[in-house]
């Protein structure tokens, strides 16, 4: 499966290129599914229905299906994190898989940077980080690319994965 993330600090404009991306990389004919880590507790149902009332209940995983769509839903219930390897698995095939976040795996990336936050770059001490995508210019070793500039940053990604 290839895969290639998208890395920043808070409000570097991560999720924003994200949704770019998967527009203008299916656009190209190609599918794409996308893994977004999430540093803080969740919750993509709601109190009071049915699926929410089975995981209160003690289910391990919850299953909500209709014609249109699928969720699974399982409860780590104290158990570890899983690694992003695994969740990978639980994909179905795809052209290539986004990854936003998971800064600290050894897939490779793309950084997203706004000066404005006043955060370092991550390029310079991650040699998994294989360009930039800034709203200023910058000084990094790999190829940069302005931030709103989302046809040269997937074409970018679709070669660097072979696509």
């Amino acid at each position: 499966m290839r895969i290639f993330g998208v890395v920043g600090w808070k409000n570097a404009g991560k999720t924003g290129l994200m949704e770019r991306l998967v527009t203008e990389i299916t656009g190209h004919g190609f599918s794409v599914s996308t893994v977004k880590h999430a540093h803080h507790s969740f919750d993509v149902d709601h109190p009071g229905k049915d699926s929410h009332r089975h995981r209160v209940a003690g289910a391990t995983e919850v299953l909500l299906a209709s014609r249109n769509r699928f969720a699974l839903m399982h409860e780590m219930r104290g158990a570890d994190e899983l690694p992003l390897s695994a969740l990978l698995e639980k994909l179905s095939p795809v052209d290539l898989v986004l990854v936003e976040g998971y800064k600290r795996d050894a897939h490779p990336k793309v950084e997203a940077h706004r000066a404005v936050t006043g955060n370092p770059l991550i390029a310079p001490g991650d040699p998994t980080v294989r360009a930039v995508a800034s709203d200023s210019a910058v000084d990094v070793t790999v190829p940069v690319f302005d931030l709103d500039d989302t046809r040269a940053i997937a074409d970018f990604i679709l070669s660097q994965v072979g696509l």
